[in-house]
């Protein structure tokens, strides 16, 4: 069974012998490692900067009600792709869980995504699936998805200008923190409306949650003989102490690992505020989304309605408000910022990376170490690929590391 240490209780010499480092233990990294110990039979260390296992997708107990709650945002798990949905059902059963999310504007609640519920009742009319998309295409008329200058004529040129001034300028402006006509068209390249009454939040073949919750599943995933755990380690702290040339996957930020010689990439960051609420049931679903500008927070997420197969309690729940802000250089990154400038700095990061694999076997993975957006699901896979292609040839047989930050 794997051990958890800290740092106070590292030396040098607690480096040797080790077949694989591996900096960060989201996802990417720990299936990174499970691959790594249980296939060739590598010994694994994974260094963890946080106090806990998992990075962001770890969940706790609140300790007044016994809700599990996700520590950094809602994690819903979901995919089509048959390969993750077998390796992942290794360490965790799955409850039967579809997502669901709803839209409060003004005084009234909506269905959400867009759908024919939300059109009609925010029409105020019955509109059949050809009606509403005739409804939609005519409002959407008023500018050309290809001439779009910003986000608003982007967004008006998808949907049009009432389900947009609703749902979209709004709750846009809160997340970017920024007037949406002073946005880029190409922060969004679609905005799906579905001409039916399906609510389904993912289309996905497969969903569900961990019935034991993300920290069970996580820790079973780090759970083999030879994989080593140490939390409370930054990385940076130890790293001249790690034997030269010891292969290494860092899922920590791209930019941090190279001093930030080519400038730091923009993240955005969430806030969370957490409360006890004294009632069984404070809003119906599991995430509301407030999309009114007026409101400060983005969402409200209600933890219990992800198991509602729990005996919770019934006089008392948990809430978490969401806020989203620009990330400053002490806050935890989470979305990756798509600007020109940021993808410059990508480029030059992208160059150091595949000098980096070549002359002291570090690869690079997972959100913050390629600077990408991923879904739980998206890590998992990515992480498998890049075994397959990278670290267990190298494992095996010395192959040489491909530095790149594709899969």
């Amino acid at each position: 069974m794997s051990a958890h240490t800290n740092s106070a209780e590292i030396t040098e010499g607690d480096f040797a012998g080790y077949d694989l480092i591996v900096v960060g233990s989201g996802f990417f990294g720990l299936t990174v490692a499970e691959r790594a110990a249980s296939q060739p039979g590598k010994k694994v260390l994974i260094l963890e900067r946080r106090s806990h296992i998992g990075g962001n997708a770890y969940s706790e107990q609140e300790p007044e009600t016994g809700i599990e709650v996700h520590s950094y945002g809602a994690h819903l798990f979901h995919t089509s792709n048959k390969r993750v949905w077998d390796y992942v059902n290794q360490f965790a059963d799955f409850t039967d869980y579809q997502h669901r999310v709803f839209a409060k504007v003004g005084e009234q609640v909506y269905s959400f995504p867009m759908n024919l519920a939300l059109i009609n009742q925010f029409f105020g009319k019955s509109h059949s699936p050809d009606e509403a998309r005739e409804l939609i295409a005519k409002q959407a008329s008023e500018f050309d998805t290809d001439a779009a200058q910003n986000l608003e004529e982007k967004a008006i040129s998808l949907i049009g200008r009432p389900l947009y001034e609703a749902f979209i300028r709004g709750y846009n402006a809160k997340q970017w923190q920024t007037d949406p006509k002073n946005l880029a068209a190409n922060i969004i390249t679609r905005l799906p409306v579905r001409y039916t009454f399906s609510n389904r939040y993912f289309n996905d073949t497969y969903e569900g949650l961990p019935v034991d919750g993300y920290t069970a599943w996580l820790e079973k995933m780090a759970d083999h003989p030879n994989i080593e755990v140490r939390l409370d380690v930054d990385y940076f702290d130890v790293r001249e102490q790690i034997p030269a040339g010891t292969p290494t996957v860092y899922t920590g930020p791209l930019d941090r690992y190279f001093d930030y010689s080519a400038g730091r990439l923009g993240w955005r960051t969430l806030d969370f505020e957490r409360e006890v609420v004294p009632t069984g049931d404070y809003q119906g679903t599991a995430v509301m989304n407030y999309n009114d500008a007026d409101v400060p927070f983005t969402r409200i997420h209600e933890f219990r309605h992800f198991h509602p197969e729990r005996d919770y309690p019934k006089d008392k729940t948990v809430i978490v408000r969401e806020y989203s802000r620009f990330a400053d250089e002490n806050d935890e990154p989470y979305y990756p910022i798509n600007t020109p400038e940021n993808r410059e700095m990508l480029e030059r990061y992208r160059e150091l990376a595949k000098n980096e694999a070549r002359e002291r076997n570090v690869v690079f993975g997972g959100r913050l170490g390629t600077y990408k957006y991923l879904d739980m699901h998206m890590a998992i896979g990515s992480a498998l690929t890049v075994f397959d292609n990278k670290i267990g040839p190298h494992l095996a047989d010395g192959a040489p590391l491909d530095g790149s930050l594709d899969v």
